[in-house]
């Protein structure tokens, strides 16, 4: 596995070794131990999720205050942009973003440690994107921040209006929001 660190360190990027013939494919998605040797993520996954959204949809920017869960996600079918803001006020990196492609065609591996906002753009027809989490979902934690936030000027590589729920549409601004310490 190719570990790629992005503009924000703690965001890895990973590339796992694929192995292909004329029958299709092979891939490790997930090794425990490579994770912790290779990468550094030792942290034990607790929950995994699955979510299928068509294109234009725009998901996030979310995050859990009370009990924040790193991410270890990749897309099976489709392309995302996918993007992490840095919400830990000691961060020599706070209020940055980076921004990404996860596509089934890559199979890149995003990690997004506790202390982020995350959310993604669907690029393709649709998208499937399957992840680990470290922690369990919990709706009276989980805040979202607007995806459009001003102070945070996103590069999102939109066609036209996303396609929102009512929960991103409420998002609030970065400057206002629950951050970590």
């Amino acid at each position: 596995m190719k570990v790629v660190r992005s503009e924000i360190p703690d965001v890895l990027i990973l590339e796992p070794k694929v192995f292909g013939d004329e029958r299709g494919f092979f891939l490790e998605s997930y090794n425990k131990r490579v994770l912790k040797d290779v990468a550094g993520i030792a942290q034990e996954f607790v929950q995994d999720n699955h979510s299928r959204s068509a294109r234009n949809v725009l998901r996030g920017l979310h995050y859990q205050i009370g009990q924040p869960q790193g991410k270890l996600l990749r897309v099976v079918q489709g392309a995302i942009f996918d993007v992490v803001v840095d919400i830990r006020k000691s961060s020599p990196t706070f209020g940055k973003w980076v921004g990404f492609e996860l596509s089934a065609e890559n199979k890149r591996v995003a990690w997004v440690p506790q202390g982020f906002a995350h959310g993604f753009l669907v690029l393709s027809e649709s998208a499937d994107v399957l992840y680990k989490a470290t922690a369990y979902f919990a709706p009276e934690s989980e805040r979202t921040i607007a995806w459009n936030d001003p102070d945070l000027d996103i590069a999102w590589p939109l066609q036209g209006a996303p396609v929102l729920s009512e929960k991103d549409r409420r998002g609030v601004a970065f400057a206002s929001a629950e951050t970590y310490a």
